[in-house]
């Protein structure tokens, strides 16, 4: 029985539906039109209208995202249309933290929705001024009303005007003086068009992160491509493929430079499972055992010592990767909710955990669900 009453499960990926007043509330009035928010837009004859965000005059339909918990999976959609499809703890904070009680969870670290999982929709702003206060705001509204609510159950992660090095520089330091103790960040910068993690460009940023001992939280699609195989496959092969991105992104980071040059820079692996690890440290290792005397990597430490001591996953019910937890690294494995969103077992989350669990010792289950991510998120008991 590993998980004891005093062991408390924090979740590394769950996620907030921004409520409407995020933005109107805290832009300049010079704003208000053109920043986001909510309209109605009509859906037919007979059907009420949607709610969907607007920015600068484009709309974003996709108010909650995969906001599904509460439902039965016969009625899964990809997202609801209007704020009363959703439950109220999917934009309500203080609603999120009853319906963390009744999950039996006692903790969350929560994604953006509508600025997507690294704010990268503040990329597509035509008024970067705009953009910048548009992540302004959503951090303030993190850190003065959505963590507010229970500082010690909601751990603040910040979204960075990726355009911008040195403003993400000081959006880090001016968070981190405030108590954010994570970072969202794109799992590959390059299909947004951004320099990549082989170049000197993030440094400073890594610099900063390193610095207030924050990791960058790398979602599943924040690089903004899926591994869909073809135009005609369903969603159902994107979805079984999610962990594919983060295969791609320890891949990619582990022969970057980005680890020599900054020795104690964390990465968190969101919403991609754990069970793959094993096999792509072994591939990883064998590639640079075989190739690394003629490429421009490293030489001297090999990248799965550079996994163990900088990056870690995390999991809802992968069983597999729960069997080969030694081979991962007992300290390199987080747990994850994921509310509201479909993978989520709410409001089962702790009973799903304590089954999957079972056959864990009591000392390493206490590691994987809560002192694990209190440790790497510098985040209180």
């Amino acid at each position: 029985m590993p998980l004891q009453p005093h062991m408390k499960l924090l979740s590394v990926d769950d996620h907030l539906i921004e409520p409407p007043h995020v933005w109107t509330d805290r832009l300049p009035a010079r704003y208000r039109e053109s920043g986001p928010a909510i309209v109605e837009h009509p859906r037919g004859e007979g059907r009420a209208p949607a709610e969907v965000w607007r920015y600068e005059g484009r709309l974003y339909p996709n108010i909650g995202l995969n906001a599904v918990a509460g439902k039965p999976p016969e009625e899964y959609g990809i997202e609801p249309t209007r704020y009363d499809d959703m439950i109220p703890g999917c934009y309500d904070p203080r609603a999120r933290l009853a319906d963390m009680d009744i999950d039996g969870v006692w903790g969350a670290m929560c994604f953006p929705s509508f600025p997507r999982f690294a704010g990268t929709v503040f990329l597509e702003g035509e008024d970067r001024e705009l953009a910048h206060l548009c992540v302004r705001a959503w951090n303030d509204y993190v850190l003065d009303e959505w963590c507010a609510a229970a500082p010690d159950r909601f751990i603040p992660l910040i979204i960075l005007p990726l355009w911008d090095v040195d403003l993400c520089v000081a959006e880090i330091q001016r968070c981190a003086a405030r108590g954010a103790k994570a970072i969202a960040f794109p799992e590959n910068p390059v299909p947004l068009g951004l320099p990549s993690f082989h170049t000197d460009h993030w440094d400073p940023v890594l610099s900063a992160a390193e610095e207030a001992d924050m990791p960058l939280c790398m979602h599943f699609g924040t690089s903004g491509q899926a591994p869909i195989t073809a135009p005609e496959a369903p969603m159902a092969v994107m979805i079984a493929l999610f962990g594919c991105n983060s295969m791609y992104a320890t891949a990619d980071l582990l022969f970057s430079p980005v680890f020599h040059r900054h020795p104690r820079l964390k990465i968190g692996l969101s919403e991609g499972g754990i069970g793959w690890i094993p096999y792509l440290l072994e591939r990883i290792d064998g590639t640079w055992e075989r190739h690394r005397h003629y490429q421009n990597i490293n030489h001297d430490v090999r990248p799965s010592e550079l996994f163990a001591r900088h990056i870690h996953g995390c999991f809802i019910d992968d069983e597999f990767g729960i069997q080969a937890r030694h081979a991962i690294g007992i300290d390199n494995i987080t747990w994850e909710c994921d509310y509201p969103h479909s993978d989520s077992y709410w409001p089962k989350s702790r009973a799903i955990a304590a089954e999957r669990l079972a056959g864990v010792p009591d000392d390493e289950a206490h590691k994987i669900v809560e002192l694990n991510t209190r440790r790497l998120y510098n985040f209180g008991a």
